[in-house]
């Protein structure tokens, strides 16, 4: 009896376990196109808060700490919405992204890309308040090189 209850309980996280893994295909073109959007939409608003901050790294648009702040704080926030948004495999149904497959076959790799931006962006918002402006310029530069570095492996030329 006992081995019966073991073998059923077996049985049954084995098909749990494969129904999570499966859960993250899309199964459909329709849901496919939505989760690309999703994930396209976080990154759209990463782009605008990284563009601003990287202007000012540049000099190509005035310094202000409150701007770096905010946008950093937006940056670290999004940051922890990047896995989610990022976990439905879109890679069987012809969507438009410049997502490479290895988004989903490297997941591992591609989330400690995510811990790295977490990071970076973190320590950003911290450097942010202390009036060191090149301090803050060289935190700034920090999170573009973690948004180049996942660029590089993980998004298509």
């Amino acid at each position: 009896m006992k081995l019966k209850l073991t073998t059923a309980l077996t049985a049954c996280a084995l098909i749990l376990s494969t129904n999570i893994a499966l859960a993250d295909v899309a199964k459909s073109e329709k849901q496919a196109k939505g989760a690309t959007e999703l994930r396209q939409s976080t990154f759209t608003l990463i782009r605008a808060n990284m563009g601003t901050l990287g202007g000012m790294a540049k000099g190509k648009i005035p310094f202000d700490a409150k701007i770096v702040e905010r946008n950093a704080t937006r940056i670290h926030q999004l940051s922890f919405m990047i896995a989610d948004y990022t976990k439905t495999d879109t890679s069987g149904f012809k969507v438009k992204s410049d997502a490479l497959p290895k988004v989903w076959t490297e997941r591992a790799a591609f989330e400690k890309r995510i811990d790295d931006l977490t990071v970076a962006s973190e320590k950003l918002v911290k450097m942010s308040t202390s009036g060191d402006e090149a301090a803050i310029k060289t935190a700034i530069g920090g999170v573009g090189k973690t948004c180049g570095g996942c660029h590089d492996d993980f998004k298509k030329d």
